[in-house]
């Protein structure tokens, strides 16, 4: 069925651009992320976007939901406004927003909502307003990041707007100007970056980006755009195209910007695994930890770059993050923070984890944290740069439950999907997290008994995608400790999930928290602001002081014997509350060792691991 034009942008015009750009993001995923190979062939820079995409077309849809659920409405007040929808879109790709690419995007699209959104628009917008909204795309964008470059999808966006600013006429025709003002920077982004030249593609987010401009003429106008299908004609260029494009490149330089790390380096799709060879720094008590690994910027000047990539969401106030921005600056590269309005999403490489997550926590509130660890022997840490990479032997993929463990595992060498209380993560993330680690052979830990139907999901999509995983279904993040501290990526698969398996089952596990309500429990009935105890994700305790309980929680665990105390403090659990526990070890049992870590917000006040 033929696309029915909207002659203007309102909210279903909206609505409907976001689902025919995640369908095309759809169809040319895989191409797209075939042609990552600037600045590191990372080879999910589609995947990124869709999952970008795909998390504004949830938000948009929630908003028309939300409409068609009122009563009482006259029809032609049934939908929503155009400022709620671009509203919605822009909050759910940033929510949403993933990778290098993916955050540009997000910034993008809120760059259009500021502009669409004003309060003096009607309900819908001409093509003097989409022009508008093009032009603080391109320039929001390019503010976002810490130091642009030009061969990107900056450099993209910025041509897309510049060919919006000549166009004249409806929306169709500014949409269809900018369109083949991005096709043109596009061909040209060869002839801007060397390691696109050499390897015959263009780059990949530009691509994405003229892929989302293509949705965007599809909708306005109820055509097609010509090589909108896919990369197609531009993916691989021949000799002569190449040379051509470079001319256009060489003749534009100097002109617009483009996502670039610090030391003029640009930052693209930073996902990916590491090398299997060389053991990551381990958990304090494990023998080993390695994982996968995301590949960062490829630094012409530099040999090595930092060690993890570090993204978190952020509620903070302006003045703090730039604060931020200065001091995520001065830590790494490929910076990257986009939003406003209280919420902003960060993106940096750091080689202190720690410090990147810590510097969130001083400005403001950190969530949704994922640190992925770089590996060696891809181009990051070696300084070359490739056409292609190939996957790493074997990675771990964690689900933990505050930002001290992300960084803990992350350490460890694992890929680390946080979960914050209340909010668990979906298959789709899980799913993501387990492409992300670009392994052959993956082995995932939930650590929640409630996400083992979840995590199943994602394993079974990830192995009908060619990649092996093995799901051990650790119930707690301390389970999962120990099963990384056996880790050893050298050793035969299926000896190393048996070894991980066996760990994680010798580990007895409890958390202690504070009832939220009164309730009935296995332990009696509890009032809320009682301190209960959990031994095995049943309540044992009920007590009103949490050091008392998590002694009482303790004793009991130990009685069935165990060689190691794992504690894991919770940001709201008292100073006191470990030192007390592991004198209480130290004085009753003989020849039982203790490990603490801070785990951040957790949830649970406090988690113990007995093995």
């Amino acid at each position: 069925m033929a696309q029915v034009p909207q002659r203007f942008l309102d909210a279903l015009a909206v609505r409907t651009w976001c689902g025919l750009a995640l369908q095309a993001l759809g169809r040319t995923r895989a191409e797209i992320d075939a042609i990552n190979v600037y600045p590191v062939a990372d080879g999910d820079t589609g995947t990124n976007l869709y999952l970008t995409v795909e998390s504004a077309v949830a938000a948009v849809e929630a908003v028309f939901a939300g409409h068609e659920a009122g009563s009482g409405r006259a029809p032609a007040a049934a939908g929503p406004s155009l400022a709620e929808a671009v509203r919605a879109m822009a909050h759910g790709a940033l929510i949403g927003a993933r990778g290098n690419s993916g955050t540009i995007l997000a910034q993008l699209l809120r760059g259009m909502a500021q502009v669409l959104a004003d309060p003096g628009r009607s309900a819908h917008t001409d093509g003097q307003g989409l022009r508008l909204a093009l032009r603080r795309a391109a320039d929001s964008a390019r503010r976002a990041v810490a130091h642009p470059v030009e061969g990107t999808v900056l450099t993209v966006a910025s041509a897309a707007a510049d060919a919006a600013d000549g166009a004249g006429g409806d929306c169709g025709s500014v949409a269809r100007a900018a369109y083949e003002g991005a096709r043109a920077a596009l061909a040209a982004t060869p002839g801007q970056l060397a390691a696109l030249e050499r390897a015959g593609v263009v780059d990949a987010g530009g691509q994405g980006l003229v892929t989302v401009l293509a949705a965007l003429v599809q909708t306005l106008t109820g055509e097609i755009p010509r090589e909108a299908a896919g990369p197609g004609g531009h993916a691989r260029a021949g000799r002569a195209g190449l040379e051509a494009a470079a001319r256009a490149g060489r003749a534009r330089q100097g002109g617009t910007g483009t996502a670039a790390a610090p030391g003029g380096h640009a930052p693209g799709e930073q996902s990916g695994p590491g090398g299997s060879g060389t053991p990551a720094p381990a958990v304090p008590h494990a023998r080993t930890g390695h994982g996968d690994a995301a590949a960062p910027d490829a630094c012409a000047a530099h040999a090595s770059g930092p060690a993890f990539e570090v993204i978190y969401l952020l509620e903070a106030e302006d003045a703090a993050v730039a604060r931020l921005r200065e001091r995520l600056d001065a830590l790494g590269d490929s910076l990257v923070v986009v939003g406003g309005d209280g919420l902003w999403n960060v993106h940096v490489h750091v080689d202190d984890a720690g410090a990147a997550v810590e510097a969130g926590v001083e400005a403001g509130r950190p969530h949704r944290i994922r640190i992925t660890h770089f590996g060696a022997g891809d181009a990051h840490t070696t300084g070359g740069e490739r056409p292609a990479r190939e996957r790493a032997r074997r990675a771990v993929v964690a689900v933990v439950p505050g930002e001290g463990l992300a960084g803990l595992y992350a350490e460890a060498g694992a890929t680390t999907v946080l979960a914050r209380p209340g909010e668990p993560p979906a298959s789709g993330e899980l799913l993501a997290a387990l492409r992300r680690a670009h392994a052959r052979e993956v082995v995932l830990l939930p650590n929640d008994a409630d996400l083992r139907h979840t995590a199943a999901a994602a394993a079974e999509q990830a192995r009908a995608e060619g990649i092996r995983v093995a799901l051990i279904p650790t119930r707690s993040a301390v389970q999962g400790i120990a099963a990384l501290a056996v880790h050893e990526p050298g050793r035969r698969f299926d000896e190393d999930v048996v070894a991980m398996t066996s760990a994680a089952g010798a580990t007895r596990y409890a958390e202690v928290t504070v009832a939220e309500r009164q309730a009935w429990t296995t332990a009696g009935i509890c009032q809320a602001g009682d301190v209960l105890g959990l031994i095995d994700g049943d309540v044992a305790v009920i007590g009103p002081d949490v050091t008392a309980t998590a002694e009482t929680v303790l004793d009991r665990m130990l009685r069935a014997g165990g060689e190691m105390v794992t504690l894991v403090l919770g940001d709201e659990a008292p100073e006191s509350v470990a030192d007390r526990l592991e004198t209480r070890v130290r004085e009753s049992y003989l020849a039982v060792d203790t490990v603490v870590y801070r785990g951040g917000r957790q949830g649970a006040l406090l988690l113990i691991g007995v093995e």
